[in-house]
């Protein structure tokens, strides 16, 4: 994913379905300088982690 589609994403109020190598994730904050994602995973929303955004893939 490119880092523009993943601060439209983090910044709407609609949930949209984005991966990360595999499993459900929801983006909570996209640094563009390093475009690196906040994400935590839908089944475990209270853990956070941060990964490149061109890991994350929409579909």
């Amino acid at each position: 994913m490119n880092i523009i589609r993943a601060q439209q994403i983090a910044e709407s109020p609609d949930m949209k379905h984005v991966t990360y190598h595999g499993k459900s994730v929801y983006i909570e904050h996209v640094d563009t300088k390093t475009e690196m994602a906040t994400i935590h995973f839908l089944d475990t929303p209270e853990k956070q982690q941060r990964v490149p955004v061109s890991q994350l893939e929409e579909h």
